[in-house]
């Protein structure tokens, strides 16, 4: 019995009229998204980043050579504000990681782009960080993570 189990008998005792068992499955990936968001701050202190300079850098070494994106298209892969992003690049470019250079493509807009420090950097944080979710999820057998993935993808794609 965990904490959740325990609130739910709670609310059960006293509304008996509701039907709590959606609070316990919403309650529980609350709760876990905690624990893995501090399992993977870790991973990313060691590297000297955070979760926002990480999520850049990844997304620029996942995008293939050149490592180079224009902000548009990092925005559309973070899903943050273009402030937020302005904020990122801003601190990144300052650590060395990556550099704002004209697009070619486009002489008026400018690219994004991992430097080779940042692309190093990159590629041990990347390592590390499936080590550890390699880690975090050990507690399942394969199967069962597929069957996760699976529903959470069901699930996932009603919001999406």
């Amino acid at each position: 019995m965990d904490q959740i189990d325990r609130i739910l008998d709670q609310w059960r005792a006293e509304r008996p009229d509701l039907d709590v068992a959606p609070m316990g499955t919403i309650g529980r990936m609350k709760r876990l998204t905690a624990h893995l968001a501090q399992g993977m701050e870790r991973v990313f202190t060691a590297h000297g980043l955070n979760a926002a300079s990480f999520d850049v850098l990844a997304t620029l070494r996942r995008a293939g050579e050149p490592y180079a994106l224009s902000p548009s298209e990092l925005i559309e892969w973070t899903m943050v504000t273009s402030g937020t992003m302005t904020n990122r690049l801003d601190r990144l470019e300052q650590t060395g990681f990556i550099t704002r250079r004209r697009n070619p493509e486009d002489g008026r807009g400018f690219v994004i782009a991992l430097t080779e420090k940042g692309h190093k950097l990159i590629d041990k944080a990347v390592t590390a960080h499936v080590e550890n979710q390699h880690a975090m999820v050990e507690v399942l057998s394969e199967n069962e993570r597929k069957t996760l993935d699976r529903l959470l993808g069901k699930w996932l794609g009603a919001f999406e």
